[in-house]
């Protein structure tokens, strides 16, 4: 019979597969319509109301498009809707902040050194943040600052670069870049299915009333696209992010993260302009290529706390975490942890080349390995993840051991297998 740990961690995995999926398909739509926008050309034998066409070639095959402003005399007998690709990506992502962040709160979420947060405390601020950013930020649209679009833009920016500063204070790096990424996300889709949608709904029944569509609701629409097309590229940076500890786990990660939000524009700017023919602006990679200098820099900066700072912050251990610090076989684990894993896992690591925790995970303490119990359980117990290549000749029996360990715990407390 599997262990819920296991079948935890597949879960997790399909979850994230899904999420790949349906973002490249959100993405590649996202980006094959801006394209498409931007490359619209006039012809003298457009229909009444088209805005412009193009000729593509793809697949062996030419299409013929044409784009209407804001809708043709007639309701078309065939219409494609693109939505789901948008719903399906942010549902996916959900679950996925669900299973990682909040089941696995007490290793990825809570930070004890920055807020003494319950589990309960920190997945209802994880919640309710996605909630504000969205309805600060639809505030701001739909007041006048919607006539001026830079404006507009330039104070979205100050949201996140504030939202990015306050995950920091109370969430640990790796979540705190990770929930920018997804409030980010949250706007994008929420852009989709509370304004997009509905005012495109709000043209197809006027074309089947025999009325003539507002114009007001394709310019509300189109400022919302442009918002998700901009804000495309960091996302994904961010939801990587949490593969790369320089990233996340530096003291200036929040500021990292706004120089991001800065070459996802310089990025855009490019492809946008050369899509609309407007111009080569090649100066827009030499401005990418600073930011990407300047945050390289900005990660070198020291950590937090050195270890006895950290220890002097360190608190009691969880009801969960003492129940694997008083399994049998916890001290022969502690051992083997501290002996091949904590040479690269340290709030200071001294194997060579490397600067940072991979992933942020530290085993240097008790409170360190009991809060990464099914982590380690999987990858250096379950599995040969860790350590890397065996680096460290983690002996069989030493896998062993701390898989004894761990079932040791789990079956004093059975569902620990789905959480840490």
């Amino acid at each position: 019979m599997f262990e819920l740990a296991i079948i935890w961690d597949w879960l997790a995995f399909a979850v994230r597969w899904l999420h790949v999926i349906t973002a490249i398909a959100w993405i590649g739509s996202s980006f094959y319509f801006v394209a498409l926008d931007l490359g619209l050309r006039k012809a003298e034998d457009l229909p009444a109301g088209a805005h412009g066409e193009e000729w593509q070639v793809h697949g062996g095959g030419f299409y013929h498009i044409r784009k209407y402003l804001v809708a043709p005399e007639a309701m078309p007998e065939h219409l494609t809707w693109f939505k789901w690709e948008s719903y399906a990506t942010w549902l996916s992502g959900a679950a996925l902040l669900m299973i990682v962040y909040w089941a696995g709160a007490e290793l990825y979420l809570i930070d004890r050194a920055k807020a003494d947060l319950a589990i309960w405390q920190a997945i209802a601020l994880s919640a309710g943040s996605l909630t504000i950013g969205w309805l600060v930020y639809d505030r701001l649209c739909n007041s006048g600052l919607g006539a001026r679009p830079t404006t507009l833009m330039l104070l979205l920016f100050v949201l996140l670069v504030a939202m990015a500063w306050g995950y920091d204070q109370v969430f640990t790096g790796r979540a705190a870049l990770l929930h920018l990424g997804a409030v980010t996300a949250t706007i994008m889709t929420a852009n989709v299915f509370l304004v997009i949608m509905p005012n495109q709904r709000i043209v197809v029944a006027d074309l089947k009333a025999g009325r003539t569509p507002d114009a007001k609701y394709g310019r509300i629409a189109k400022l919302r696209s442009t918002h998700n097309n901009y804000l495309t590229l960091p996302v994904l940076f961010l939801m990587l992010s949490n593969h790369y500890p320089l990233a996340f786990a530096t003291e200036w990660n929040w500021l990292i993260a706004a120089l991001v939000f800065l070459m996802g524009v310089s990025i855009r700017h490019y492809f946008n302009t050369r899509h609309a023919r407007a111009g080569d602006p090649t100066w827009t990679w030499a401005v990418t290529a600073i930011l990407f200098v300047l945050i390289m820099w900005l990660s070198t900066a020291p950590m937090f706390r050195s270890v006895d700072e950290a220890e002097a912050h360190a608190h009691a251990l969880s009801p969960r975490q003492q129940v694997f610090a008083q399994a049998a076989g916890y001290d022969e684990a502690e051992a083997i942890v501290l002996g091949r894993c904590s040479m690269c896992h340290a709030r200071e690591p001294f194997h060579e080349g490397v600067r940072r925790a991979p992933k942020g995970v530290l085993l240097e303490t008790r409170n360190d390995i009991t809060r990464a119990a099914r982590e380690i359980y999987l990858q250096a117990g379950v599995s040969h993840a860790m350590p890397p290549a065996n680096v460290t000749w983690m002996e069989p029996k030493e896998r062993a051991a701390i898989v004894e360990w761990y079932r040791a715990a789990a079956g004093a407390m059975p569902m620990l297998l789905a959480g840490n």
